[in-house]
């Protein structure tokens, strides 16, 4: 086997490697050998096809067959006899059998970068302690009021914040009725801002029946890409409006939010546990962060333009499935693909660029995965889906799924090891204050 490498660029190598004719022809030979012996044609028995009509018919075939196969056996030893390490997969172009019986193709290799790994340990991190006040129990005690309130219909005002009116809306751009901005019979939570805190606000002082024409300007970053940036045209008919009939805040009302509390305090301290566990898993993903960012600051180097390629990819595959539970793609959405590569791909070099700095990481601190891991994340895989661990493990049996997988859990040990090695800066306490946000359409 000849291998010759070439240098494309400082991440990328071309490698051609050409295979003898005595192995190669041998592999040739043994195929049209069996095809010779099974193949049955009109005219000839089986394994009667003289060669030459054999060759004729099935060449194409077999040397596409064998070509894959000789890729297949030879790529990884050629790359170890020259000490080329690839971090994804080769691209492989201009297989060919050539008439000195030989076979040649070419490999185009993305390497790993070489960098100096600079400081890791010891990062400062400001760490901010996060108290829940009381104010902030009243909010969530308020919600689940607003939340449990029953309905009842009402007739001799107009619409005020905090009812649920019932309207019929379709929405119209530049003249346009669109398709994707139309409802009968729709639930609004008027002050909610699920849907849009402008419309919510021009149905206020709307009386049941009446009609009417809104006009709402769309951010651009509005979270509904089908409306952002857009001035939009809402046609309205109010069908009806319901108010909310607040409980009375005692014992009674917390038994009714859940028989495990025997009072409003076990309530109101059950409350403020999960906003602190909410609190503080916020605050580790915060420090996870600003870990990142300095060791992206304090690392720049050049990561392999295919990998950067994946990662957008992935990442228009995730807004893909996000628009999809939503019944849209791109195009209905009005997103431009090439648009929306670009804009994802400073985030995608930075990802990857900081996958090579946590392994890198993971081999000086010889950080690795282990079965207790696996069997941890199993459990917790099976815990947030409520299946079984043996389910769980069946689902994970491919390569191709275990790798992200491990990978994965990888990184999660080399973070938590970097968070345990940060340099603490105490800042001051932060009071949780703001209220409790419900996710907008």
């Amino acid at each position: 086997m000849e291998v010759v490498v070439e240098d494309v660029s400082a991440l990328t190598k071309k490698v051609t490697i050409t295979l003898p004719k005595d192995s190669v022809q041998k592999k040739l030979e043994k195929a049209f050998d069996k095809l010779q012996r099974e193949t049955k044609m009109k005219g000839f028995r089986r394994g009667k096809v003289p060669r030459s009509v054999i060759i004729k018919n099935f060449k194409h075939q077999v040397e596409s067959e064998i070509g894959e196969k000789l890729v297949q056996d030879t790529y990884f030893d050629a790359i170890e006899q020259n000490n080329i390490d690839p971090v994804v997969h080769p691209e492989i172009s201009d297989p060919a059998f050539k008439e000195d019986g030989t076979f040649v193709y070419v490999a185009k290799i993305d390497i790993r970068p070489e960098f100096e790994l600079g400081e890791y340990k010891g990062i400062e991190v400001e760490k901010v302690v996060n108290a829940v006040s009381d104010a902030a129990i009243e909010v969530e005690i308020e919600s689940l009021r607003h939340d449990m309130a029953p309905l009842r219909s009402v007739t001799d005002r107009a619409i005020a914040q905090g009812d649920v009116v019932v309207v019929d809306f379709e929405g119209f751009h530049n003249g346009k009725a669109m398709k994707e901005v139309k409802n009968d019979n729709y639930s609004v939570d008027v002050g909610s801002g699920r849907l849009s805190p402008e419309f919510e606000e021009k149905l206020v002082g709307m009386n049941g029946g009446e009609e009417a024409r809104h006009e709402v300007e769309f951010p651009a970053k509005y979270p509904n890409p089908v409306l952002a940036g857009k001035k939009v045209e809402f046609r309205v008919k109010v069908k009806d409006i319901k108010e909310r009939v607040l409980p009375e805040l005692n014992d009674e009302f917390a038994k009714d939010v859940d028989e495990k509390y025997e009072t409003l305090a076990d309530l109101q301290n059950a409350i403020r546990e999960r906003l602190q566990k909410e609190k503080d898993a916020r605050a580790d993903g915060d420090i996870t962060d600003r870990i990142m960012l300095k060791l992206l600051d304090t690392h720049e180097f050049e990561v392999p333009s295919r990998l950067v390629r994946f990662e957008i990819e992935e990442m228009i595959k995730n807004t893909e499935k996000s628009l999809e539970q939503n019944g849209m793609n791109l195009e209905a959405a009005g997103i431009n693909r090439d648009d929306l590569a670009e804009k994802n791909k400073e985030t995608a070099e930075k990802r990857v660029r900081g996958d090579f700095i946590l392994k890198k990481i993971a081999q000086v601190e010889e950080i690795k995965v282990n079965d207790e891991d696996l069997d941890r994340a199993f459990k917790r895989v099976g815990d947030q889906y409520n299946m079984p661990v043996s389910q769980v493990k069946e689902f994970f049996q491919s390569r191709d799924d275990l790798l992200p997988f491990m990978n994965e859990i990888l990184n999660e040990k080399i973070l938590t090891f970097l968070r345990e090695n940060v340099k603490f800066v105490e800042a001051n306490p932060v009071v949780q204050e703001e209220k409790t946000e419900k996710s907008t359409d």
